[in-house]
């Protein structure tokens, strides 16, 4: 397995991922590969003399897609980006999984321009992962890639979060909810009660019913979920908890794992391939987390899967 991470996305890029991944191969068996993807001075001077290890290799790359470009000129007009190597090295089938902390919209729209859409995907989402007072986490998508969804995307996005928590939770049934204003069936919004509809009847899930705010970590469901704008805002308000129980000397188990370090990362569900795509402020550890995310996924052969089903 080889595992290509971008060395220049991030706030804190290179140094940041190059100790993270150093962090990871503590973690990670002899024979698994890492590529760092980026302008090879910086990443050597972020070593400071020290040696990467063997199964540790360098593409070197001389442009870097910066976090406020936009996503589609960038990729464009910088070909040789670490954004847009990386995604040639998936595509040709060098690396398994692509991953990193850089512009999230250019990491978005690289994986649709170069591996693409699965055939029968109306719109690929990005999964979030939810802690549960049950000490697992639950799927939630979108998360950000499509702030407007039509019912029909709502219902695939189900089934696309029931064969990732199949896959790589090992959940044989996943339990599916729809994130609404009220349990009745009736409520919400048009795009919502839409939704019910579809969700309700879909035998490829196992639809639960709605879900509300209050619910969210009452492990009441494996899969949740909602349009990109309301998930976006729903973590980031998870994360900003964590950030306030800090701040005020709070330590406890359950908060932490609202920490946007516990897992690392997020993948991108619906492309011909494996895609992580993490937080900006990624500290190492972050980073260590996201490439152990990205094992996990390419062991669980998840985007086949997901090929398989919609076939």
């Amino acid at each position: 397995m080889k595992i290509a991470v971008d060395a220049m996305g991030g706030d804190f890029a290179p140094a940041a991922i190059v100790e993270g991944v150093l962090l990871a191969l503590t973690e990670l068996p002899a024979d698994l590969g890492i590529v760092l993807v980026g302008q090879q001075e910086a990443i050597r001077g972020v070593l400071n003399g020290r040696e990467l290890p063997q199964n540790v290799e360098i593409v070197h790359t001389n442009e870097v897609i910066q976090m406020g470009e936009h996503p589609t000129k960038g990729l464009s007009q910088k070909p040789n980006s670490s954004i847009g190597v990386g995604f040639k090295l998936l595509k040709e089938k060098l690396v398994d999984v692509f991953c990193g902390a850089g512009n999230t919209g250019a990491m978005h729209v690289g994986a649709l321009f170069s591996i693409k859409s699965v055939e029968g995907v109306m719109r690929p989402a990005i999964a979030g992962f939810a802690p549960q007072i049950s000490g697992k986490y639950s799927v939630i998508l979108d998360i950000g890639a499509n702030a407007d969804c039509k019912p029909e995307m709502l219902d695939q996005f189900a089934e696309l979060g029931s064969i990732y928590a199949q896959y790589t939770g090992g959940i044989e049934r996943p339990r599916v909810a729809l994130m609404n204003i009220g349990e009745e069936e009736q409520k919400g919004s048009l795009v919502a009660q839409a939704a019910y509809q579809l969700l309700k009847v879909n035998r490829k899930i196992h639809f639960v019913g709605n879900m509300e705010g209050k619910d969210f970590f009452q492990d009441k469901a494996d899969v949740i979920v909602c349009d990109g704008f309301t998930g976006n805002v729903i973590l980031k308000m998870a994360e900003s908890v964590y950030d306030l129980a800090r701040s005020r000397g709070i330590s406890d188990e359950f908060l932490n794992q609202m920490n946007y370090e516990a897992i690392g990362g997020s993948p991108i569900l619906g492309v011909n391939g494996n895609v992580i795509i993490a937080h900006g402020v990624s500290s190492p550890v972050a980073i260590k987390n996201m490439i152990l995310l990205a094992k996990r996924q390419v062991e669980s052969e998840v985007y086949i899967k997901i090929k398989q089903a919609l076939s």
